[in-house]
């Protein structure tokens, strides 16, 4: 199962994501997520465990559990949706009028 962790201190790392999930099983993964350009975690990360009793049980006893005097969320990770190549919302029309030559 894969699980999402979020408000995770600035701190946490991978190793220590990980050893807050060992407690309750085998961990596959831990993996703090971190800006690509600056190499600072933002904040959340992504655990995986093969037992999904125990998985279950890490997110109900770990959720809004303190770490580093922040409450972090965890729950189940949802696929993520794909997102649209045109950039999504609703505006088509991005040139102006402007006269002349369209094809």
């Amino acid at each position: 199962m894969n699980i999402y962790v979020s408000n995770l201190s600035f701190n946490v790392q991978d190793e220590d994501l990980n050893g807050f999930f060992a407690e309750y099983g085998a961990v596959s993964s831990a993996k703090v997520i971190k800006d690509k350009f600056t190499g600072r975690s933002r904040g959340f990360g992504f655990v995986e465990m093969p037992d999904d009793a125990a998985a279950q049980k890490a997110i109900q006893e770990l959720d809004g559990a303190t770490v580093e005097g922040r409450a972090i969320k965890v729950s189940e990770a949802k696929p993520r949706e794909e997102r649209p190549s045109n950039g999504g919302g609703g505006r088509r029309n991005f040139g102006g009028g402007g006269g002349g030559n369209r094809w």
